[in-house]
C-alpha cells in the first residue's frame, strides 16, 4: 500500500540566551547542523489520516538580549521563509516585542515560559502554569503544615510576583510574614541574610525563591549556620529542584518541600531520556549539559570554586524542555487536526505588508481546544490561552532523594497522600543513629550524680528515673543522647516585664538542645514557648510537715475511750436511776418485807432500798457485780433490767476502745489540710522560689489560697527557697513552725528517707510531667508513642519503684513503719492512772474507817461514862491485836428497854443506833 504524501511545516524557535551556560543547550532533537529534524523521527510520531506531517524546524539564537531591531528583522526573516508557528523566545524581555509580529502576521506564538501577565494576546498560548496558580499552591502547602509564620527569601523582584497570591490572599492575622532579598557579595556569599533569618527574625519556616542554579549553593550556606536541621522546613519553589544535588541535605533531617511538573521516575520519561541520550550520543553533541545537540541536563552542583558546576553523568530533564516537547506534541496534534478539515498552505508572509496567515486563526482555536497529556501531565486551555486544569506534584526531600508524598491542582487544592507510617518510618529513620542533646537539671531522684570513686565522663555521670527513661526511649526509637546540666539549674520561666524565658525552656527556644528532662511540670505558660510529650508521671501540690511529737501518755488515759460529755452523762444517769429506783422502791408494796420471818404478824415492814442501797446497787452493776439483795417488784426489776443492759453496752464499749487507746501511741498534729494553714499564722509556709508550686498560688482565683499567697509574700524572713533541698531542711529545723509546698512525687520520695517529715492532707491540684522539645518538633509524636508503649508494658512502676523506694535510702521509713505498727507493751505511763484511782479509793475507805471508828468510841463513852481516850485505847488495842474474828457484845450498865420508832415514811432504824448505815 502507498503511503500518503508527505508535507512539511516549518516552525521557527527563538531561543534568546541569558546565560553562556545555557548558549549549548537546544530545545529540540536535531543533528549537528541543527536545521532538520529526522524524518523518520517525525515522520514515525506524527501520523495523520491522509499523510504525514513532518517538522522542518527554523531556529535562530542571539546573544541580542536588548536588541530588539535585530530581533524585528530575525522575526520577519522566519516569517518570510513560511512559518506555522513560531516558539519563544525565553525572555520575558523581547517576548512581547515578538508577540506584536505574531498578532500582526495571524502567526500562533507558543511560549513554555514563566510570564505574570493576567491576559494574553489573540494569537499566543503558554503551557507554562500561571504564576497566580502556583502561588495558590504554595498558600495551600503552608495552610496544610499549620504554618504561623514563615520567612520569604526572593532573589529579584519576580519572585514577589510570583508568590503575589500568597502575600495578599490571606488574611491579616493568619500569617506573620517575613520578607528579605538574598543580597551576595562578590564570593556569592549569602550568609548575611541567612544569618539574619536565624538570629534576628528567629524563623525557621522559610519560602525560598530563586534560579533553581543557585539554590545548591543557598542550601550548603544554610546547612553552614545551623539552619538545616529537624526544626527547619523549606518549600522551594524551582520547579527544577530535581536538577540540584541534595546528597547533603539528606540525612540533616531538614524538611524540604517543592512542587514538580514532571516525574523524573515515570517510565514515559525514562524512556524519552533515553531516546534523547541516544540522539545526543550519536549526533555527536555529547551528552549532559555540555552537550550541544542535548537535552538532558546534569544535576546542578555548588561549586567550591565559585557559582554553580553541572554533573554530566547524572542525566535529568529541565522543565522547560518537557514543556517545549509538550508544547510541539500540542502544535502537531493541533495541525493534524487543522490538515484534516482543511488544505493546509503555509505562506510567506513580510512584515512590511498587510497580508496575514489565513490558517493562523484557526491553528491557535485548535490548540486551545485540544486537551491531551503530556510529560507535563494533563494540557487544558481557558479561552486567553492560559493553562488550566493541571496537577503538579508535591515533593519531600528524604533519605532517598525527593519522594511524591501529594498532589495538588487548583479545583481540590493539596491533597497529601503520605501516610501516617510512612511519615513515621521517615522520621524515625531520621532519629536512627543521630545524636540529640537533652538538657538537664538536678532534682532527686530524677537526675543525679552518680556516686563512684572513679572519674567518670559523658552520660556515665549520671544515673537516676529520668535518666533510666531517656535509655528506655533510646532503645525503642534506636538514637543517641548527650545529656548536659543546664546552667544555674533553672527549670524555666518567663520574665513577666520581658517575656523572656530561662533555664531549660531557654535551651530548648535557642535550639541549644532538643529535649529537655527532670520533674519539669507541663502547665500553660511553659506551654505556650515549647512542646511538650505525653505525661509520664501524674502527680500533684501537697504539704511536706515535720511528724507531731508522740504524746506522752496521761495519768488518767484509762478515762480517755470516752469523752468529756460521755462521763457526765454516764455519772448523771447512775444518780438518775439510783433515785428511781428509791422513789420506785418505796411506792411499790412489794419491796416492803417482814424483817422477822418467824413473826406472821410483825409490827412494822421493812424496805431494803433506801437511798444508800440503791446507789450501791447502781454502782455494782455498773461494775458488772453485784449485791446482796435484789429488786422483788416489776417495776424496780424493769428499772434494774434496763440499767444492767445500759451498763453491758457502755462497758463492752469502753473495753474496746480502751485496748487501743493504751497500745497506740497517739500524735497529734496542729494542721491537717491547706484549710487549717491558712486559718492561723503561728506556722509559716511556702514554696520554692520559681516554679509551677508557687505561680499555682500566685495564679490561683480561690480565696483561700489567695489568701495564702498574700501571707506568703509578706512574711518575714521570707519564707520561699531557692531549691527543694533547702525547704526539707527548714521543714526539719523548724521543729513544726513550717510547712513546705511541693509536689507530692518529691514528697513521696523524702518521706521514704527522712522519717520524720510526712505528707499533710490530700492534693491542691493536679499536674503531670513530661519531656520538653522544641516549639512543632518532629519528634513529640514518636516519644509519645516510645513513653505510651512503656507505660502498657508497666516500666515506669518499676522505675518508680527503683528510684523512689530502693535506691539511695529508699524504703528505710516503711521497715520503721512496720515496726512500730505492732502492739506494744503497756508501762507504767499508760496505767499509771488506774493505780492512782486504787490507791485513792483506799485511802478515802481508811478515812471513812476511822471516822465510823471515832464515832462508835464517842458512843461508846457517852453511854458508859468513861472517858473518850479510854474506850479509843481499849477499841484500838483490840483492832490491832489482830487476831479472832468475834468481839463481844458491851453490856450497858443498866438495862434499858428496847426502843423501837417505826416510821412510815423510813425503813426501820436499830435501837442503839450505833450503826445506822446498816
Amino acid at each position: 500500500m502507498t503511503p500518503p504524501p508527505l508535507k512539511w511545516t516549518p516552525i521557527a524557535i527563538l531561543n534568546l540566551l541569558l546565560t553562556p551556560e545555557v548558549a549549548n543547550d537546544s530545545l529540540w532533537p536535531m543533528t549537528t547542523t541543527r536545521n532538520n529534524i529526522s524524518h523518520q523521527h517525525s515522520a514515525s510520531r506524527f501520523p495523520s489520516g491522509k499523510r504525514f506531517i513532518d517538522l522542518k524546524l527554523v531556529s535562530e539564537r542571539t546573544g541580542k538580549v536588548f536588541d530588539k531591531l535585530y530581533l524585528s528583522n530575525t522575526v520577519c526573516w522566519m516569517a518570510r521563509s513560511g512559518v506555522a508557528a513560531i516558539f519563544g523566545p525565553q525572555s520575558g524581555q523581547t517576548s512581547a516585542h515578538v508577540q506584536s509580529i505574531c498578532d500582526a502576521l495571524d502567526l500562533p506564538h507558543i511560549e513554555t515560559r514563566w510570564d505574570f501577565r493576567l491576559r494574553r494576546d489573540d494569537y499566543s498560548i503558554n503551557l507554562y502554569p500561571h504564576p497566580s496558580s502556583m502561588s495558590m499552591a504554595y498558600l495551600d502547602l503552608v495552610r496544610m503544615f499549620q504554618w504561623k509564620s514563615f520567612c520569604i527569601l526572593y532573589e529579584d523582584n519576580e519572585g514577589l510576583v510570583r508568590l503575589q497570591e500568597l502575600l495578599k490572599t490571606p488574611a491579616p492575622n493568619e500569617f506573620k510574614i517575613s520578607i528579605r532579598q538574598l543580597t551576595r557579595d562578590l564570593d556569592s556569599n549569602y550568609r548575611g541574610v541567612l544569618h539574619e533569618v536565624k538570629d534576628v527574625i528567629k524563623e525557621r519556616n522559610i519560602i525560598l525563591d530563586c534560579s533553581t542554579e543557585k539554590i545548591g549553593s543557598i542550601l550548603k550556606q544554610a546547612q553552614q549556620i545551623g539552619m538545616m536541621t529537624s526544626y527547619h522546613n523549606y518549600i522551594i519553589t524551582s520547579l527544577d529542584l530535581h536538577l540540584v544535588d541534595l546528597e547533603d541535605f539528606k540525612y540533616g533531617g531538614s524538611n524540604v518541600t517543592a512542587v514538580r511538573l514532571i516525574d523524573p521516575d515515570r517510565e514515559a520519561v525514562r524512556s524519552l531520556m533515553n531516546e534523547f541520550n541516544r540522539w545526543s550520543g550519536g549526533a555527536g553533541g555529547g551528552g549532559g549539559g555540555g552537550g550541544g545537540g542535548g537535552m538532558s541536563y546534569g544535576r546542578y552542583y555548588d561549586d567550591p570554586n565559585g557559582g554553580y558546576g553541572v554533573d554530566q553523568f547524572d542525566l535529568v530533564m529541565k522543565t522547560e524542555t518537557a514543556l517545549m516537547y509538550d508544547a510541539v506534541n500540542l502544535f502537531v496534534m493541533a495541525i493534524q487536526q487543522l490538515d484534516n478539515s482543511t488544505d493546509l498552505q503555509i505562506t510567506e508572509l513580510l512584515c512590511e505588508g498587510n497580508d496575514a496567515w489565513v490558517h493562523g486563526n484557526s491553528l491557535i482555536n485548535f490548540m486551545k481546544m485540544v486537551k491531551t497529556r503530556g510529560l507535563t501531565g494533563y494540557i487544558e486551555f481557558d479561552a486567553l490561552g492560559f493553562r488550566t486544569d493541571f496537577t503538579v506534584d508535591i515533593v519531600e526531600l528524604g533519605q532517598n532523594g525527593l519522594v511524591k508524598v501529594g498532589t495538588w491542582n487548583r479545583k481540590k487544592g493539596a491533597n497529601y497522600t503520605r501516610t501516617y507510617e510512612d511519615t513515621y518510618n521517615r522520621v524515625v529513620e531520621g532519629m536512627q543513629n543521630k545524636t540529640f542533646v537533652i538538657s538537664v537539671a538536678f532534682q532527686e531522684p530524677y537526675i543525679m550524680l552518680k556516686e563512684s570513686s572513679d572519674k567518670l565522663v559523658g552520660n556515665e555521670r549520671f544515673e537516676g528515673f529520668c535518666v533510666d527513661l531517656l535509655n528506655e526511649v533510646a532503645g525503642i526509637l534506636k538514637f543517641n543522647f548527650t545529656m548536659r546540666p543546664v546552667p544555674g539549674n533553672a527549670y524555666g520561666s518567663r520574665n513577666q516585664e520581658t517575656g523572656e524565658w530561662n533555664g531549660m525552656i531557654r535551651e530548648l527556644l535557642d535550639r541549644r538542645a532538643e529535649m529537655a528532662i527532670t520533674d519539669l511540670t507541663i502547665n500553660y505558660e511553659r506551654e505556650q514557648g515549647v512542646d511538650f510529650t505525653m505525661p509520664f508521671m501524674n502527680l500533684g501540690i501537697s504539704i511536706l510537715y515535720k511528724k507531731p511529737q508522740k504524746m506522752a501518755p496521761s495519768l488518767f488515759s484509762f478515762l480517755s475511750p470516752l469523752s468529756v460529755e460521755v462521763w457526765m452523762y454516764m455519772i448523771t444517769a447512775y444518780v438518775g436511776v439510783s433515785v428511781l429506783m428509791y422513789i420506785l422502791a418505796r411506792f411499790t408494796p412489794y419491796e416492803w418485807t417482814n424483817p422477822h420471818p418467824c413473826n406472821p404478824e410483825p409490827d412494822t415492814l421493812e424496805n431494803q432500798f433506801t437511798i444508800l442501797n440503791c446507789l450501791w446497787f447502781a454502782i455494782g452493776s455498773l461494775m458488772q457485780q453485784g449485791c446482796d439483795f435484789l429488786p422483788q417488784a416489776v417495776s424496780t426489776r424493769m428499772v434494774a433490767g434496763m440499767w444492767w443492759f445500759f451498763t453491758l453496752i457502755m462497758i463492752s464499749s469502753y473495753t474496746a476502745n480502751l485496748a487501743a487507746f493504751l497500745t497506740v501511741e497517739r500524735m497529734e498534729s496542729p494542721i491537717e489540710s491547706a484549710d487549717d494553714l491558712a486559718a492561723q499564722t503561728k506556722i509559716k509556709y511556702g514554696t520554692m522560689g520559681s516554679g509551677t508550686t508557687m505561680a499555682f498560688f500566685r495564679d490561683s482565683n480561690l480565696p483561700t489560697y489567695q489568701k495564702m499567697w498574700s501571707f506568703m509574700e509578706s512574711a518575714q524572713p521570707s519564707v520561699f527557697v531557692r531549691s527543694n533541698a533547702e525547704g526539707i531542711q527548714r521543714v526539719q529545723e523548724s521543729n513544726g513552725l513550717y510547712a513546705y509546698f511541693m509536689e507530692s512525687t518529691s514528697i513521696e520520695y523524702t518521706t521514704e528517707r527522712q522519717c520524720d517529715l510526712a505528707q499533710v492532707g490530700g492534693l491542691l491540684d493536679s499536674k503531670s510531667y513530661g519531656i520538653a522539645v522544641a516549639p512543632r518538633s518532629p519528634y513529640k509524636n514518636f516519644l509519645n508513642n516510645a513513653i505510651m508503649e512503656l507505660q502498657e508494658g508497666g516500666r515506669f512502676h518499676i522505675l518508680k519503684e527503683k528510684w523512689f523506694k530502693q535506691r539511695r535510702g529508699g524504703g528505710r521509713c516503711k521497715e520503721e513503719a512496720a515496726g512500730g505498727g505492732m502492739a506494744s507493751e503497756l508501762n507504767l505511763s499508760n496505767v499509771g492512772g488506774v493505780f492512782v484511782v486504787l490507791m485513792g479509793g483506799m485511802g478515802l475507805a481508811l478515812v471513812v474507817a476511822m471516822i465510823e471508828f471515832l464515832f462508835l468510841c464517842r458512843d461508846i463513852a457517852q453511854e458508859d461514862e468513861i472517858p473518850f481516850s479510854m474506850v479509843v485505847m481499849e477499841e484500838l488495842k483490840f483492832v490491832l491485836k489482830c487476831k479472832g474474828s468475834t468481839k463481844p457484845v458491851r453490856k450497858k450498865k443498866e438495862l434499858e428497854p428496847a426502843i423501837s420508832d417505826t416510821n412510815m415514811y423510813g425503813s426501820t432504824y436499830n435501837y442503839s443506833g450505833k450503826n445506822p448505815l446498816t
